[in-house]
């Protein structure tokens, strides 16, 4: 799951508040379309659901002007798809990612502008100079990490590596727990990584 903006990891069991949040995630986890709210000027991956974090849950920014985006970090949210757009959506509550995938079916939402930056990596350096991906699923039981969850999720991770010039690599797509300074261990020992980077590469 993402960090806050401070790199403290906060508690998963906040009382959701924020019922604009709520009203966005129950329409997202009841159809796959793209709602009438969602903005053409939103810059990101085309079919996303623009799902926004709350203004108090990232940094806004234009990158990559000034800040070159160097990397895609792989996270597993630790929550349900719709408990894990309201966190992001709740005001004050520091944490966020540009994007998160569904498991049963790849659905992609995106809850803040690639230009922006989310607020995922518990390090201000690693913030700034990557986009955070979030797929539904608990570290610890594989029946999350579905086919479609990765072939959707490589899908996005090769359209980013290919819109920032990324290279394709361990060393430029890594996990949350690889983030220097972190305490994570997501994405976990059962995410398929040479599965995931074939399907990458495939993409890309």
């Amino acid at each position: 799951m993402a960090r806050n903006g401070d790199g403290q990891t906060l508690s998963r069991r906040h009382l959701m508040t924020g019922m604009a949040a709520l009203a966005a995630t129950t329409a997202c986890s009841r159809s796959n379309a793209p709602s009438p709210s969602v903005s053409r000027t939103v810059p990101g991956y085309p079919g996303a659901q623009w799902v926004p974090a709350n203004t108090t849950n990232y940094t806004p920014a234009n990158r990559p002007t000034g800040h070159p985006i160097r990397m895609v970090i792989v996270h597993v949210t630790q929550e349900t798809f719709p408990d894990t757009l309201m966190l992001f959506g709740r005001p004050g509550y520091r944490a966020s990612a540009h994007y998160t995938v569904r498991s049963h079916d790849g659905f992609i939402a995106q809850c803040v502008r690639e230009q922006d930056v989310a607020w995922h990596a518990g390090n201000t350096k690693y913030n700034w100079g990557s986009i955070g991906v979030e797929h539904e699923g608990r570290v610890d039981e594989p029946k999350w990490f579905t086919g479609a969850l990765y072939e959707h999720s490589a899908a996005l991770t090769a359209t980013i590596c290919h819109r920032y010039r990324i290279p394709v690599d361990r060393q430029h797509i890594i996990g949350h727990h690889e983030v220097p300074g972190s305490d994570h261990t997501d994405p976990g020992p059962l995410w398929d990584w040479p599965r995931y980077m074939r399907l990458v590469n495939a993409a890309f």
